[in-house]
This record gives structure tokens, sequence and C-alpha cells, in this order.
């Protein structure tokens, strides 16, 4: 996934989980007096942010890199090393003035030179954020604190893609050059990296130069553990003092254990959906791919992947944003299903269902999926390899039809563009329809929010009609932790301590 991350990612299509094999010193997990420690459900690839497409990678990188802009609690954005910015009366420049008081962790001063370097490393090097860069045409800096941005049309999400997740971070080009930002990242965020032990765990230390403050707490632990029961056993016993590795089938029951865990819950902005290769047949035939939405049963693959904790939805946008647009064309109608495939002149068919064992809640899903099915005819078979190969497979459209999700959006376009313009980055599905393009191109360009909203709604509508991708759910943030710690959960899924403190 993405962190539009990419599930996600954005960007890549959704978190990876792919073990690490990078080493480090010994880490006390006892850490400094004070201390944080918090496992997250498996270890980053590695540490370098603009190469990584991993959650867990990120979930480390947000205390250690900073972005030019960052959103706050409601994702709209704000200053970070950019202290300010301007646009043009045109649309077409924007003016980022920087902080002038901001370190590396190793000491050197951060200038514009960092961000123009960082923001051409992505760009010439192709690397898989780029897309977010795409309507940059040029970058200058007048002076050291000073950054220009030339865009080639109007870009109203420009701001959300250069700060909504660590993917564009700000990064020192010396610790590229020398190959050790993978395992030894030097950023400028509100924590430094003390230490990285594989297969284990991942120490920082409070940076007390940060820009926003020295962090309240003297350091943060991360430790790797894949066990959601492990994991909360661990939080109980007081060995850890917050997790995300929650077992769905135990948010009920923990709801209850108020006295040894806070339990925090929030809708988010990420979406799991369905596709089919429509560089296939019969599943170019849109009343086969309709058929499909009709068949599927949301609120049984809700219940069987989430507990119930997730929210079913016909559209990407969740209900909370300020995107929403309301459709509910796909009620659970096996008649109607019917109808279109005899329409289509279609029957006994086998759908190839790729989902994978990285996420165990495809594979569930799977399963119902294969069940809604069989009464129409269509005999299911589900592979369920690992992620990597789960995204060769994608982009070689080795699939008829494959389940996954996106994390971390902000902007509509991060919903709609990537996937499901004709020339779109992750169109793996091949989806091409001229009207849905015009009204991308002009969704991304236009300024006027209530028009933009008009715009993104009747493209949804359009992309949800011809079933480009059949959406399922958005599901929660779930997190808990230590009762004496200070700490909110957000709905873009950003990790951040820099906040955050224990009680006395």
């Amino acid at each position: 996934m993405r962190r539009t991350t990419a599930l996600i990612g954005a960007g890549t299509a959704a978190a990876i989980l792919i073990t690490g094999c990078s080493t480090g010193e010994g880490t006390d997990l006892g850490g400094t007096s004070g201390g944080l420690v918090a496992a997250i459900a498996g270890e980053p690839d590695q540490l370098d942010p603009h190469m990584t497409t991993s959650y867990f990678a990120f979930q480390v990188l947000e205390n250690v890199y900073d972005t030019l802009v960052e959103p706050d609690e409601n994702l709209e954005m704000q200053p970070a090393l950019a202290q300010s910015w301007e646009l043009s009366d045109d649309q077409l420049t924007w003016t980022f003035n920087l902080r002038d008081d901001v370190t590396f962790h190793d000491g050197s001063e951060f200038t514009a030179d960092d961000v123009l370097y960082s923001y051409n490393r992505i760009i010439d090097g192709e690397l898989s954020n780029a897309w977010r860069l795409s309507a940059i045409e040029d970058i200058t800096a007048p002076d050291e604190h000073t950054v220009e941005i030339t865009v080639s049309q109007p870009s109203p999400n420009l701001l959300s893609n250069l700060g909504g997740f660590k993917g564009l971070a700000i990064v020192q080009q010396a610790n590229v050059d020398s190959g050790d930002i993978t395992t030894k990242p030097i950023g400028t965020g509100p924590f430094a990296l003390e230490s990285y032990t594989s297969g284990d765990s991942i120490t920082l230390t409070a940076n007390e130069k940060h820009w926003a403050g020295a962090p309240q707490i003297p350091s943060v632990t991360f430790r790797f553990i894949s066990e959601g029961s492990t994991a909360i056993a661990a939080l109980k016993g007081g060995e850890i003092d917050w997790t995300d590795s929650i077992p769905a089938q135990q948010v009920e029951g923990l709801s209850a254990d108020s006295e040894v865990l806070t339990l925090g819950q929030t809708p988010s902005n990420d979406y799991w959906y369905l596709t089919l290769n429509q560089n296939r047949e019969p599943w170019n035939d849109v009343r086969v791919r309709q058929a499909i939405a009709y068949a599927i049963d949301r609120d049984a693959i809700v219940q069987a992947t989430s507990y119930g904790t997730a929210a079913a939805n016909q559209l990407a946008i969740p209900v909370q944003s300020v995107w929403y647009t309301e459709y509910d064309t796909y009620s659970t109608d096996l008649d109607r299903a019917q109808a279109l495939l005899d329409e289509a002149g279609v029957g006994d068919l086998t759908l190839d269902l790729m989902v994978s064992s990285d996420y165990p809640e495809t594979v569930t899903a799977a399963q119902i999926i294969a069940d809604n099915l069989e009464p129409l005819g269509i005999t299911v078979e589900i592979r369920s390899p690992d992620f990597a190969t789960w995204l060769d497979e994608q982009n070689t459209g080795e699939f008829d039809m494959l389940m996954m999700g996106w994390l971390g959006n902000i902007d509509p376009d991060d919903f709609y563009y990537a996937q499901h313009h004709s020339g779109g980055a992750s169109n793996a599905q091949g989806y091409a329809n001229s009207e849905v393009d015009d009204l991308l191109d002009q969704a991304r360009t236009e300024t006027d929010a209530d028009v933009r909203q008009q715009l993104y709604g009747e493209l949804a509508t359009i992309i949800a009609d011809e079933a480009s991708y059949i959406y399922l759910y958005n599901p929660s943030v779930i997190q808990a932790w230590n009762p004496d710690l200070d700490y909110e959960v957000r709905g873009d899924r950003a990790v951040r301590f820099r906040d955050v403190s224990f009680g006395e």
C-alpha cells in the first residue's frame, strides 16, 4: 500500500512487508530512563525514505525526518521545514521560506540546497514517488533559505504531495552518497537513529535541537513483533508502551482493559478494493465487472476481515472526509448480477484471484468472495503469494482479479488519478475512459474548492459505475498504549512521538 502511501503507497499500492537485511549495534531494550518502547508488526526493508515503500519503515521514519510542510491532526498542511509560503497570482510559482535554525542530526546546516537535492533525486531517479512531483517544471534556490517551485499548471494538491508522508522527506546528500542512508539515516527530525539490530529493534534518541522543540521523551525503541497477541501481552505486562499490532478479533475485549491499556480507534483515509484485469476477456466487458460488484457481500467481508471495525464503502473516499460522495449502487443482488452475465453472454467462468499472504485480511476476504461468486457459476482460484511477488504479478498483468488497499491518502487526487487515469502509474487493471481522463486532469488543476469537489464526485461515480475498482471498505486505525502515555491516534496512520509524554 502506499502512503499514497502506498497501500502504501501511493505512490505505491499497499504497505510492504519485507524482511530487512540491515545490521546495527546491539540495543538495550530497557532504553534510557523515561524512554518509550513501541511494537510494530514488521521490520523495515530499509530506512531511505525515497526508496522504501514499507509502512513499517515509515512508522520509524516519521520520527527521523521532516518534510517541507506536514499534515496536522485534521490533515491540513502546516509549516514544517518551510515556515511560510506564497503562491503567485498565476498559480504557477510557489515560494517557500525555510527556517534558518534547522540542523541535521550530525550538526550540519539545513539549507535550500538540501531541498533541491532531495526533490531532484526523486525526479531524476524516477523513484516511486516521482509522480507526486510530475507538475514541477523547475526548482531553484534564490538564497539558502528560499526555494521556488515552478509548476506547469495550477496544482492545488502540491502541498499535500510535498508533505503528506515521509516519502518526500528532505535528506542529506552526504548520507546518500556514502550509502549509509539505508541503515543509518541522518535527518532533521525530532529523533535521531542510535542503533539498529536487524530482526529485533531500532532505537532513536531525542534531537534536543529540533526546530519544533526537543521531544518530551528521551528515546523511542521500535521492537518488531509480528504476532499481535504477543504484542498485546507485552503491553499488558509493561514490556512495551505502544503498539498497532492488534488482532481485530481482540478489539472488543481490549476496550474493557482500560486499567492496563488505552485503546484508540479512529476512521482512516485508507481503502481496500478489488480490480479486474481489463486486458483479458471477459473482464474487459463492463457488464461482467458490474456483475461481480453486485455479487460481493461487503458487510460479510468487513465482519470477517475487521470484526466490524471497518466501514463498508462503495467509493474510495470515506464518509468523514470533506471529499466524500454518496454512492450505493451495488447493494448485494445476485439476480441483478446473473442478469448482467446473461446479457454479456458469459457463464461458467474460472477467475484467478490474487491476494497476498503478507496481508491476512486479503486471504480471509478471498474465501468470502469465492463463496459469493459460486452461485453465478464463477469458480474462484485463489493465489496468495508474498507481497513482492504480488507486485511483480500485478505489474506484468498476471491476474484476473486482485485485492489490495491504498494507505495514507489526503488529497482526492491521491485516491483516483494514478489508479484510474489511462496514463496513471498504478492503473494495472488497464482502465481507459477519455471522459474520466479529462475530469481527472481538470480536477487536479482546479483551484475553486467547490468546483473541484463537484468534479471528483462526478468522476468517482463513473469509475464506480464502470467498476474500474470494486471498492470494499475503509478500515479504522487501531492502536493501544500505556494509560500513562499522553498520545493520540491519527487518521493518516502517522506515528508521531515527538509530542508525547508520560504522566506523573
